[in-house]
Formats: structure tokens, C-alpha cells, sequence
């Protein structure tokens, strides 16, 4: 049985994120996905508030798991028994970040590999920092977010539905 993780903060969730899980899905026994706790930058949601949000948004995929994490993310794919990171490359950028990312890891734990999926083309722009943004400005991120997303975004930022 093969397992895999797919760290990242998650702040919020969106349809990109969800694309890369369903494939993971997939191609592996079991997938977990690991919430960070504590990255380096500003959230909007809360640790609580990005879990319970992408587990709602992965009902149709029970072999899909949903956990808070902290520290490194190999030692959380060691933790919960992973041999596979899985990351999502959007654009050009992400190759390179990714790259070194990966081969950081390798080197901290060489038993762990790294499965990079390229996200389907309609989600290659969508980001969460973006989704935040238009969100914040009171635009409408539905096409880009679940429903559960697109309604918390909305209560925190206080846009109206879309007419």
C-alpha cells in the first residue's frame, strides 16, 4: 500500500488544490492531506478553520484524509507513514521552487520521494493569495473555490452573493 502526503497551508483551499488531490487519488492507496500550522506569512483562516474547509470540500473522496502538521514536511510523511510528497506545479515558477525544494528533501530524508502533478490547465492561474485578494476586493472567486470556501470567504470579507 502506498501512501502519500500533500502538504501545504491551504489559506483557503481552491478548485487547483482539489484538481491535485483527486489525481493523488488516483494514483495512490491512500493520500493525506497535511494542513501546515504555522508557515511563515499572514493567514486568514485559522489552522481549524483550513481543515474543516478542505475536508467538506473532499466529501466524495473518503480515501483522502485530512491532518494539521507542523515542522518539516518529511518528517510528517514519516510520521503518518508515506513514502510520496505530492506537489502541485501551476506555472513556470513553481518548476523551480519545487526543484529545490525537492532536492533539500532528498537529502534530509532520501527514503521519501517527491511526485510533482501539473494542475489542469483551466486552474494554472488560480492561487490562493489571488482568490484572496479578488475575494477582499469583494469580487466573486466562486468558479475558483467550493462552495464552502466561496461562503467563508464571503462571511470574512463580507462581498455579497453574486446575483
Amino acid at each position: 500500500m502506498v501512501r502519500a502526503v500533500f502538504p501545504g497551508t491551504f489559506d483557503p483551499v481552491t478548485y487547483g488544490h482539489l484538481n491535485v488531490v483527486e489525481r493523488a487519488a488516483r494514483l495512490f492507496d491512500r493520500v493525506i492531506v497535511g494542513v501546515y500550522t504555522d508557515p511563515p506569512k499572514v493567514l486568514t483562516f485559522t489552522a481549524d478553520e483550513r481543515v474543516e474547509m478542505f475536508r467538506q470540500s473532499l466529501v466524495h473522496l473518503p480515501e483522502v484524509e485530512v491532518r494539521l502538521f507542523s515542522g518539516l514536511m518529511v518528517e510528517f510523511a514519516h510520521e503518518v507513514q508515506a513514502a510520496v510528497v505530492v506537489r502541485g506545479l501551476r506555472i513556470g515558477a513553481d518548476f523551480e521552487y519545487e526543484r529545490e525544494l525537492a532536492l533539500m528533501n532528498r537529502e534530509i530524508a532520501p527514503d521519501i520521494e517527491v511526485a510533482c502533478l501539473l494542475t489542469s490547465l483551466e486552474y494554472q492561474f488560480v492561487s490562493s493569495t489571488r482568490v484572496k485578494e479578488i475575494a477582499e476586493l469583494h469580487g466573486d472567486v466562486s468558479r475558483f473555490v467550493p462552495p464552502v470556501v466561496n461562503e467563508k470567504l464571503r462571511q470574512k470579507f463580507g462581498y455579497r452573493r453574486p446575483t
